[in-house]
């Protein structure tokens, strides 16, 4: 399932709840963007947000970590209302993070920078339900996505195949219609999308044209090759 998760740090924080009901039609998942002003040099949202959100939406609050402590916040936010909290791998105590959010009933997950190899969380994989490939250094939205870390989403849906595992393989950073297909050709199955979505004309067409152009880029090869038959 190809799912697109708008950022809400793209959104109009004067009308949140309002930004968000324009597109739960379409979505049932929503990223939320947290940061510290420490690990990235932005500052952005905490539980209390997310949990105002909860209370205006029964979508998938998809939280990521960009903090340097997020041992400190993982309870908060599942109090809050989050169904999901990734943390980075480069701040380290990898392994217990994901433990713990999982003893808390959080789906856990791993982000990591354009600059990070893959390598950094294969000893992970197995502990995952999400992985999130950076497509754009973290800290600010609106930024251009970077191609580089795509071949990262490749050997990381072959390794995942390769193992058996169920995992969710979202793109984070930059995404639009176009490089929204060439990541899912790559294998994501999550975009995120902040200002494609929300600073949009219609936020609405815009999940939709992102969506719809991202499975007919997956199911294209299986119609060609019906049509060869």
């Amino acid at each position: 399932m190809i799912r697109i998760a708008p950022s809400i740090l793209a959104a109009d924080f004067g009308d949140l709840a309002g930004a968000v009901a324009k597109v739960s039609s379409e979505v049932d998942w929503l990223h939320v963007d947290v940061m510290d002003g420490h690990f990235v040099p932005n500052l952005t949202v905490g539980p209390p947000v997310v949990a105002s959100l909860r209370m205006h939406s029964d979508l998938y609050l998809d939280c990521h970590l960009m903090v340097s402590n997020p041992g400190d916040l993982l309870e908060a936010f599942r109090r809050s209302g989050a169904n999901g909290c990734s943390v980075h791998v480069e701040v380290g105590d990898t392994k217990e993070l994901l433990v713990e959010a999982r003893r808390l009933g959080l789906r856990p997950g791993l982000a990591l920078n354009p600059d990070t190899p893959l390598e950094a969380v294969m000893p992970y994989l197995e502990m995952l339900d999400v992985l999130v490939v950076m497509t754009v250094v973290p800290g600010f939205g609106g930024q251009e996505f970077m191609p580089a870390p795509l071949e990262k989403v490749r050997l990381a849906r072959t390794l995942a195949g390769e193992r058996g595992l169920s995992l969710d393989i979202e793109v984070d950073g930059g995404i639009d219609e176009e490089n929204g297909i060439s990541s899912v050709l790559a294998g994501a199955n999550v975009l995120v999308a902040g200002t494609a979505v929300f600073r949009a004309p219609s936020p609405v067409a815009a999940v939709r044209a992102m969506k719809d152009a991202a499975l007919q880029a997956v199911h294209k090869p299986t119609v060609q090759a019906a049509d060869q038959e």
